[in-house]
C-alpha cells in the first residue's frame, strides 16, 4: 500500500522517474517564528500575532480552489481541455515517438510469469485491467496522469475527469493535472480502475492529508507485492510503497512518475493542454514519450488493437525500445 504519512514532517511517499532517486519530503505548512521580545507587553503582542497567522495559514492550506489547494469541491475538466488531451494527433505521436529534448522518460517495467489481472467490461467481456493508485497530493501522479489519460484515451473513452493540482506546499508545489476521483472509463479493448487515496490537502489536524478512497483488499496486495525492490529496480524497502503505482494486467508496472514533475514547473493546465498538438514543445515531447511506451505496452495486451494504434510508428519505436514484439 502507498502509505500515507504519519506527520506533516514527512508527507510524500512518490518518486521521480529515476528508478534509484529518492523521495523528496513535502514541506509542512509555514509557522510564524519569533526571537526573544523584551518584555510581557510584547509577548502578549507577539504571542496575538502568532496565532492570528497561524489561523490564516490554517485557513490558506485547507480552502482556496479546488485546483490548487483543495476543499473537497469537484472541478470537472472543460470540454476544450478534454479535447486536447483525448484528442492528440496521431502526427504527434508519430513525430515524438519516444524521444524528450528536456528529461529522461521511463518506460513500464515488464514483468513475466504473474497471474493475469482481469475484469469485466459493461457487456460482460473479460479484459486486461489497468490499476493505478495514487493521491491528489503527489506531485508525480500528477506528471503521470497526463500521458496515462492521454495513453488509455487511445483505446477507450473517458469521463468524469477532474481538474487537480498538487499539494501546495510538496515539492513541486501546486502541479496541474487531474483528478480520477469521478471518472469513469469505457473500453472494449480494456478495464481501468483507480484508487486516489488522499486528497491535496490537510485533515482537520493538519497531520496528515485528508483520507478519500481505500483500496480494497486485492487492490491493496497488487501494490504490497508489486511495488517492491523484487519487481521495481532501484527501488529500496525504506522506500515503502511509492506512488503512483500502476500495473497493467500484472505484466507491466510503473512505480513513480515516468517523467519528473519539473517538466510541468511553471505552466498551466491550459498551457500544457494546448501544447499537446505541438510536436515541437518539450512538454509534449515528455507527455507523449511516456503516452507511447504506454501505449505500446498495452497494445501487447490487446492483441494489438486497435490497429492504427498499434502499428502506428510512434508505438513501434516505443515496441523497440522495450523489446515487445
Amino acid at each position: 500500500m502507498a502509505k500515507s504519512p504519519a506527520s506533516k514532517k514527512n508527507i510524500a511517499s512518490n518518486r521521480p522517474a529515476t528508478q534509484a532517486a529518492k523521495r523528496a519530503p513535502a514541506k509542512a505548512p509555514v509557522k510564524s517564528s519569533s526571537g526573544r521580545p523584551a518584555g510581557l507587553f510584547t509577548w502578549l503582542v507577539i504571542g496575538l500575532v502568532v496565532v492570528i497567522v497561524a489561523t490564516l495559514v490554517l485557513v490558506k492550506v485547507l480552502s482556496g480552489s479546488p485546483s490548487t489547494k483543495g476543499n473537497g469541491t469537484f472541478s470537472p475538466v472543460d470540454a476544450t481541455t478534454m479535447a486536447q488531451i483525448t484528442g492528440v494527433p496521431m502526427s504527434v505521436f508519430n513525430t515524438v515517438g519516444v524521444t524528450s529534448q528536456v528529461v529522461q522518460v521511463s518506460p513500464p517495467i515488464s514483468v513475466k510469469g504473474q497471474p493475469i489481472l482481469t475484469a469485466q467490461t459493461n457487456s460482460g467481456t473479460t479484459v486486461p485491467e489497468v490499476f493505478y493508485l495514487g493521491a491528489e497530493y503527489c506531485p508525480y501522479c500528477a506528471a503521470q496522469r497526463w500521458s496515462t489519460i492521454i495513453a488509455l484515451s487511445r483505446f477507450g473513452t473517458w469521463k468524469g475527469l477532474g481538474n487537480m493540482a498538487s499539494y501546495a506546499h510538496d515539492t513541486y508545489p501546486n502541479t496541474p493535472t487531474f483528478t480520477f476521483v469521478k471518472s469513469s472509463y469505457t473500453s472494449k479493448y480494456i478495464a481501468f480502475k483507480s484508487v486516489e487515496e488522499y486528497t491535496n490537502y490537510l485533515n482537520a489536524a493538519g497531520s496528515n492529508y485528508q483520507l478519500l478512497q481505500t483500496p480494497t483488499k486485492a487492490q491493496r496486495a497488487l501494490v504490497q507485492k508489486y511495488d517492491t525492490p523484487k519487481y521495481i529496480p532501484g527501488l529500496t524497502k525504506s522506500q515503502g510503497n511509492p506512488i503512483p503505482f500502476i500495473t497493467m494486467d500484472n505484466k507491466f508496472l510503473v512505480s513513480g512518475a515516468s517523467f519528473s514533475p519539473d517538466a510541468l514547473t511553471n505552466l498551466s493546465r491550459a498551457n500544457i493542454a494546448t501544447g499537446l498538438s505541438d510536436p515541437t514543445s518539450p512538454v509534449t515531447d515528455a507527455i507523449i514519450a511516456s503516452a507511447n511506451y504506454q501505449s505500446a505496452a498495452i497494445c501487447s495486451l490487446t492483441n494489438n488493437l486497435p490497429s492504427n494504434v498499434c502499428t502506428s510508428s510512434g508505438v513501434m519505436a516505443a515496441k523497440t525500445a522495450m523489446k515487445i514484439k
